[in-house]
């Protein structure tokens, strides 16, 4: 191959685009995560190739691999874009002034209710920010979705992470007066167990365990769910229907049990509240918008409606 030469501007473009094509699987997804078209993506790593006088990516019509040279290449291309991005934000004073696209996944019944606030802010704060606010209620796999960051709701299973706890949704277990009053009275967790029940199935799908606040007895039992789903809103809307019982978080059904709608079941027994963490990836460098955007969750989370400071210990 013959070498070019190329302003060194354009080295860094060329090797970040070697980057995002390794992590995100495929030269359209890293056009995307980009922002430009798959054929400057191509000619970018044509460019790159022609540069270093190597074959970086061996293509075929269904996956891409990376040549020994290409590992090489990646594995030190991104060591030498975080060490670009750290001295660009030290010595253009971006340091304490965040500035570009970040890339957040957030829960959909939180993201799109209890979090905005805390996105306002964020972004009113820092003007030359922008967001891309993505709703799932699953954990991204952060590098090949170009992702920066998630909110997320329960149990971290992924030790590949970082994760922060940044504060816990208590629950409750509520149901419609019109249920109530057409069944026997709920004296104990039996009578509780032979209601028709509705799971959110990213918590509990065929077993509910409470615990009684002041004894601190654990009780459990096995339900055959009426309605079954993975959003917190269908299940709010089914119990107002009178469909069955469901554990939601608090702040959902906070309105309902005020005016009547609905009805806290066995109040001394309650679900375990679930954890809030933020959660990212690991690296040497982190740029200000998303330092920034760490900060203000650790400071804000705590105390929006809905949310509490997490349980010592």
């Amino acid at each position: 191959m013959n070498k070019i030469n190329l302003p060194n501007g354009d080295r860094i473009t060329l090797l970040h685009t070697l980057v995002r094509i390794v992590e995100s699987g495929s030269l359209s997804a890293a056009a995307l995560q980009l922002d430009t078209s798959q054929p400057t993506i191509s000619r970018r790593l044509q460019a790159l190739e022609q540069l270093l006088g190597a074959k970086l990516i061996q293509r075929t019509t269904h996956a891409l691999k990376l040549t020994d040279d290409g590992e090489r290449c990646y594995r030190q291309a991104r060591g030498l874009i975080e060490q670009w991005q750290s001295l660009e934000e030290g010595l253009g004073g971006a340091r304490d002034e965040p500035v570009g696209v970040l890339r957040v996944r957030a829960p959909h019944a939180f993201g799109q209710d209890q979090l905005i606030g805390p996105l306002g802010e964020y972004l009113r704060r820092y003007p030359q920010t922008y967001v891309e606010w993505t709703l799932n209620d699953h954990s991204p796999d952060f590098i090949p979705e170009g992702v920066d960051c998630a909110i997320h709701v329960g149990a971290v299973t992924d030790p590949s992470v970082v994760a922060v706890l940044l504060a816990e949704v208590p629950r409750s277990t509520v149901a419609s007066p019109a249920l109530l009053t057409s069944r026997e009275p709920v004296r104990c967790l039996d009578d509780l167990a032979r209601l028709p029940w509705l799971a959110l199935n990213s918590f509990y799908r065929n077993e509910v365990v409470l615990t009684h606040v002041e004894r601190g007895e654990q009780g459990r039992f096995d339900i055959t769910p009426r309605l079954s789903t993975d959003s917190l809103y269908a299940v709010r809307k089914a119990a107002l229907e009178g469909l069955g019982v469901a554990i939601v978080s608090s702040w959902l059904v906070r309105d309902d049990v005020a005016d009547g709608a609905l009805q806290t079941v066995l109040p001394a027994w309650r679900a375990a509240p679930l954890p809030i963490y933020l959660l990212y990836p690991y690296a040497s460098y982190y740029p200000a918008r998303l330092r920034k955007f760490m900060e203000m969750m650790k400071e804000v989370m705590p105390r929006i409606l809905g949310a509490r400071p997490p349980a010592a210990g």
